[in-house]
This record gives C-alpha cells, structure tokens and sequence, in this order.
C-alpha cells in the first residue's frame, strides 16, 4: 500500500517546540562580544529570564487587584503567595549572576555599550504598579513605543495600595474619601488616619489582618531583592558608574529601605 501523503488542510498537532516557541526563543541569545566571550551568554538568558518574570509578576498584580475589586481576600491571599515565591526565585537567580568575577564581565561590558536595566520597562511598571510612581520615567521611554505605552497606561491606573484602600471600604472599613480617590498618580504617604484603620483591622479581623501581613510580606521581598541586587553590582564592578550612565551602585543603594506600604510598618509600634 502506497502512504498518503498528509493532509495539509489538517491543522499540525500541538507539539512542545510549537507550543512554547522553542526555536524563537532560542535564537534570542545573541552575544555581541568575539568568541563570544564565554560569560555572556549567562548575562543575556539571566536578563532575559527576568523580563519573563517581571511580565508574569505584572500579570498576577493586574490580577490581585482584580480580585479585590470582586471581594475575594483569599484567592488574593493565595496570588500575594505566589507573587512572593516568584521574588524568591528573582534573589536566587542573582546567586547565578554572582558567579561571574568581575573580570569575566568586564570581559564583554563595552559591548553593552548604553544597554542597562535602568531601561527595562517592565522593572518600572512593577514600581509603577507598586506605587513608586515618577512621570519624569515615562519620558525616558520614546513616544509610541510599547514601554512609553504601557507605563503611561499604569501611570494612570490605581496602585494596588489603592485597591487595599478601596476593597477596605468595601468592607466597611471608613477609609476616608481623601485616599479612596486620591490621586493615583502621586507617591503613597503615610496616613495617621489608615493607620488607625489598619490597627481596627489586626485587633479585630483576622481575615484582613491576615491579608495586611502578605502586603508586608511582599513589601519586604522588593527590599530583599533590592538589597541583593545592590551588593550583586558591588561586587561586580564596585564604584562604577552603570552602562546606561546610571549611578550604579550608588544609585541602587538610594532605593534600598524605601517602604511601598508605609502605614503598614507604621502601626508596628502601637499594636
């Protein structure tokens, strides 16, 4: 029996590679230095894996504040947890990063020549996202590319301590309307009168308080990460100034300490 030929008009199997894109994804490692230089395929699939995590950590943030708007604490609760355990896996990837000696990535580092992660977009829209908003940012970006687009979008849109504020009203909490339509724009300051709120919540209602703690959890998971990559850079070129014309390490180290959720940490002294 002669084999026929296959059908073309069948749609092809899913397969793994097709499904994943595995060809595409492995033709973006692309090495700018001779040889290449051995560390740098490292640095690109590090960096690039961490644009892979900052869109999924955008991705379940859109969706946490989703699910305070329906009311629904726990599967909040449990998204909060899996946002932590993917800040956890960002820390230990600066674990593989600081593999490299300084003079293995000096080896390729003028091949980067302006490239820096003070440009990545995604980065900003966390921060944004988070509540650590700055228009001057936005600017950085060109008009009409897909970072300038979609940092003016979450430049705009309501922070997710805006969404807690919002969702404790919801509850019945008196949130009051100063900060339940604040404008979204400006940077979060520490209120006495959410703090008092805050306090009702952790004496009286374990569900929420419950949910008040995962809010500092992932506050203090930034600062985790934000610490490490400070010493990361250290200890990879010192004093340097980075690539993009940044600070480097002096300017990273000015972020360390700064609390997203400041009422959070505030009440600590009076419960």
């Amino acid at each position: 029996m002669i084999d026929e030929p296959p059908d073309a008009s069948q749609p092809k199997a899913v397969t793994y590679n097709s499904y994943l894109r595995v060809d595409e994804l492995l033709a973006l490692q692309q090495p700018r230095s001779e040889g290449p230089e051995h560390d740098e395929l490292l640095f690109i699939v590090i960096h690039q894996v961490y644009e892979l995590w900052f869109k999924e950590l955008l991705h379940e943030l859109d969706f946490v504040q989703h699910l305070l708007e329906e009311g629904e604490s726990s599967r909040a609760q449990h998204t909060l947890k899996r946002i932590l355990t993917i800040l956890k896996v960002l820390v230990a990837q600066l674990d593989i990063l600081e593999t490299m000696t300084p003079l293995e990535f000096l080896s390729f580092r003028e091949r980067l020549e302006a490239a820096s992660g003070f440009q990545s977009d995604q980065f900003r829209q966390l921060e944004f996202a988070l509540g650590l908003k700055a228009e001057p940012i936005v600017r950085r970006f060109p008009e009409s590319s897909r970072g300038r687009v979609a940092l003016e979008r979450r430049y705009h849109e309501p922070t997710l301590w805006d969404g807690f504020l919002r969702y404790l009203a919801r509850e019945g909490y008196p949130v009051p309307p100063e900060h339940v339509n604040r404008d979204v724009t400006a940077s979060v300051e520490p209120s006495s009168a959410v703090q008092h709120i805050l306090i009702d919540v952790y004496r009286r209602d374990p569900k929420n308080a419950e949910l008040c703690e995962r809010f500092v959890d992932l506050d203090e998971g930034i600062q985790e990460w934000r610490y490490r990559h400070v010493k990361m850079v250290e200890r990879t070129i010192g004093g340097k100034r980075g690539t993009g014309g940044s600070g480097g390490a002096t300017y990273l180290r000015e972020t360390v300490g700064q609390p997203l959720f400041p009422d959070l940490w505030a009440i600590r002294s009076q419960l």
